[in-house]
Formats: structure tokens, sequence, C-alpha cells
């Protein structure tokens, strides 16, 4: 009994705090469906209040704030009261965290607020029905197909405003959007619309579901107990869309079916101008996943634009620039052909590009053959000539030895008995002659050779000591 009557205590004060707290938290709906927008309120209550800045709500950003203010007798006090709404749209189940109010100078802080998002789903006796009916459920990676959006409205069924949000199509090409049809059938307005899909890769793929936003008019009391009206926006979903890609087989890239060609603006062109080219593709496949047509040519500079993609038709520009004749080789596509489950290849004609006045190749190759042929005859014969060369100055050499031979033996030795005549020592032309060669191994040699030097080729008269000179005569035995 004492546990009990502690728990209701304890509930009675929570009461209390929650009838008479400054700061009050709410959301509605509870249960928000994805997709839906849902409204938070702070109901403050107050003399002077500092409304909180508030930019995300669970990590959405706010949509719409709003604000109203009443004042209420509770007790024979007057109470001044502010509602702030804000809107937002949840993305999934998260807990609002408390928010910090500034009440009459000191700072309050709300409750917190669970919010709980639920999965979207179609309710098929509403007054609004949408469904997704795709063509195909099993293709290929990059094969087109349909996929048809119904909407299904009663005719009693009011509207004030609509807006519609087109499914996510992450992992599909959109290649084309069909205008909205409406026609009458009996109880019903039908309106349909078209999309042209293909898919990016392959595996198990899903079409997010489609959201049609309803605005109908309603009256709700005010502050006062009035009834004043208002606008409330209701969100119908269609179902989802299912797909199975499989990969292309002989490993294609490409799927359908097509036709290819290549115009050039001009045949004939001058030295560095420029032939613009066309390549078009057309038919009804994955044309997002073609490559640039840019070849490579010798000599030839190749510039490419991007490919332009409108409706069932590719196109790409390119320029050719060169200074002599060319030819651009023929543009292809290979790709797997539904109809007849094989691979194709197609190709545009080569085009033959004539330059006026194109430079000629200079045939640099048999000049640099005459050139060496040349250079290495030259330098054949020059190594002839050097060996003739020496072949004849050995050949004098051996002459002069054997006739030097033959005059000693034949001579009168009396002759080279004779006593040989004294080296003159005035003769300074002859002295530095026999000197030079000793010059950079003796000091006392290269004065002497220097002196020698300035008398004869500086006009100076330097005397030589005689008694060195002789000296080194004799010790080099210079005669």
């Amino acid at each position: 009994m004492k546990n009990l009557g502690k728990k209701i205590i304890i509930i009675f004060s929570l009461l209390a705090t929650a009838i008479y707290a400054n700061v009050v938290a709410k959301v509605y709906p509870k249960n928000v469906v994805s997709g839906e927008v849902a409204t938070y309120t702070l109901t403050i209550t107050g003399g002077e209040v500092n409304k909180p800045v508030i930019s995300t709500i669970c990590g959405s950003n706010v949509l719409g704030t709003s604000s109203q203010t009443s004042i209420q007798m509770i007790n024979n006090d007057y109470k001044k009261s502010y509602v702030l709404s804000y809107q937002f749209m949840p993305q999934k189940n998260c807990v609002i965290a408390p928010v910090n109010v500034e009440v009459d100078g000191r700072m309050e802080q709300s409750n917190s607020v669970k919010v709980t998002v639920k999965p979207a789903v179609q309710d098929k006796n509403a007054d609004f029905v949408v469904n997704l009916i795709p063509s195909k459920t099993k293709l290929f990676v990059g094969e087109p197909f349909n996929l048809q959006l119904v909407l299904k409205q009663k005719k009693d069924a009011e509207a004030v405003d609509s807006k519609f949000i087109a499914p996510d199509f992450k992992g599909f090409w959109v290649k084309g959007e069909s205008q909205a049809t409406r026609t009458e059938e009996g109880d019903f307005i039908i309106t349909k619309a078209m999309y042209r899909l293909a898919p990016q890769r392959e595996g198990n793929l899903t079409i997010q579901p489609a959201q049609l936003k309803i605005a109908t008019r309603i009256s709700s009391r005010d502050v006062w107990g009035g009834f004043m009206p208002q606008v409330k926006w209701k969100s119908y979903f269609s179902n989802e869309g299912h797909i199975k890609a499989k990969p292309l087989p002989n490993n294609a890239k490409i799927v359908g079916n097509f036709t290819i060609s290549a115009t050039a603006d001009k045949l004939e062109i001058n030295p560095n101008e420029a032939v613009n080219v066309t390549v078009k593709v057309v038919g009804d496949g994955n044309l997002e996943d073609i490559k640039s047509f840019k070849p490579y040519i010798p000599d030839v500079n190749v510039f490419d634009e991007k490919i332009n993609i409108k409706g069932n038709t590719l196109t790409q520009k390119l320029a050719f620039v060169s200074d002599k004749d060319f030819t651009i080789p023929p543009f292809s596509l290979a790709f797997y052909n539904l109809k007849t489950k094989r691979v194709e290849k197609i190709s545009t004609q080569p085009i033959h590009i004539k330059v006026n006045g194109a430079v000629k190749k200079t045939e640099l190759k048999i000049q640099r053959d005459d050139s060496i042929k040349t250079s290495e005859k030259s330098l054949h014969v020059t190594q002839k000539r050097e060996v003739l060369s020496k072949v004849w100055i050995v050949a004098a050499f051996v002459a002069g030895l054997l006739i030097g031979i033959l005059i000693m033996l034949f001579v009168k030795p009396v002759k080279f008995l004779k006593k040989e005549k004294a080296l003159n020592l005035n003769d300074e032309k002859l002295l530095l002659i026999k000197l030079l060669p000793y010059k950079d191994k003796d000091e006392e040699v290269k004065k002497i050779v220097d002196v020698l030097e300035a008398n004869l080729y500086a006009s100076k008269k330097e005397k030589i000591d005689k008694k060195i000179l002789k000296e080194i005569l004799k010790k080099y035995d210079i005669s």
C-alpha cells in the first residue's frame, strides 16, 4: 500500500508539472506516413518569451512556421500563451530532443517527443488511387521499357489544391515522359501518363512510390472557440515498381536496334583548316552508354564535343585539322539486338579529305643514307692517306739509316776524327735552341733562356753569366 501511495503521489506531481509547465512540446500526427508532413508545436506560457530559432527537426529541414498568441485566466490570474508551429517531413523514427526557451528571463526546457514514421501504403479504396504499371518486369540492362502511371479519382472527391511528386527513378535512365491524358469511366476520372525508362545496372531494382498530395477544406475552432476555415493536406501513395535487370550476353555494352551515319561539311580544305563531321545514331536502346567516337589518326589533330542525346537520337560533332591529305576511318557501333538475339555491328563509310597544296613528305631517310655513305667514303680515303703517309715516313727513315751506315763504312775515318768546332757562346739563337729542352727541369737554364728570348724577341741587351753558362753546357754535355 505504501508503494501504491508513492506511485499516486508521483503521478499527480507529473500531471501537475505537465499542466503548469511553461514549455510543452507535441507532434501531430504522432504516427507519420513516410513522405507526409508532420507538425511540431511548442506551447509556451509566460509574459516575455524569446522565441527559439529551429531550422531542422529529426534531421529534416523545417518547411514552414507559424505562431499564435492567446490569453487565458487560470485561478483568477491571466496567463499569456504562445503556440509555435514547425512543419517538417521526417524520414525515419526519431526522438525530438528538449528545446531551451527563455521565458520571463528564465531558461525553461521542453519535454522530448518521439516520432514514428510508417512506410507508405496504398489505399485502394481511397478517393484518389495511384498505380504504377511497368510494361516489363524482367529485361536486360539498358533495355527500354514503359512505366504507366494511372490516377483514379472519384468524381465527388473534393480538392482545393494538389501536388504530385514523381517516383524516385534511382538506378534508371529516364528517356522520356508523355503528356498526361484524362478520361471518364463511370464514377471515376482517370488520368494517365507514361515514362520511358531503362535500367542502368543489373540486379533487383525498385521504383519508389509516387505521391499525390491533396488539399481539402476543413473547419476548426480558434482560441476563442469560433470556427475558422483551414486547408488540410493528405497524401496518397502508389504501389512500388519492381524490375529485375539481367546482364547483356556476349559481354555486350549496348542493347537495342540502331542506325549510324556520319557527314562532313566539306571534303576539300586548305592546310590546317578544320573539317567538321557529325556522327548520328538513331534507335531505341541505351544511348546513354555509348562512348565518344573520337578516332586516332596519325598527323591529324582531332577535337570532339560532348555527346548530345535527345529522344531516340544521339549526335556528336568532331573536328579534324591537318596540313596534308588524310582519311577519316569508319565510325562503328556494336550492340545486342533484342529481335535477332545476337550482337550486331554497324559502320559508316570512310571519308577521304583532300588538302590543297599539301606539304609532301621529305625523303629524309634516303638523304640520310647518302650522307652516311659519303661520310664513310671520305673517312675511308682519309684513313688510306694516313696509312700511306706513315709507310713513306718509315721508308724514308730506313733509307736514311742505310745511307748513314754506308757513309760511315766508305768515307775516310780521318774526317770523323777531326776535332769538332767549339760552340760559339755569342750565338744567342744557337744557344737558345740547345738550351730549350732543359728549360722545364733546371731553374738556371730557365733563367738563361728567359734572357736569350728577351734579347732576341724584345730587343733587350742583357748579359749572360758565361761562367754559369759553361757549367750548364758541361753538365748536359751540350756542344
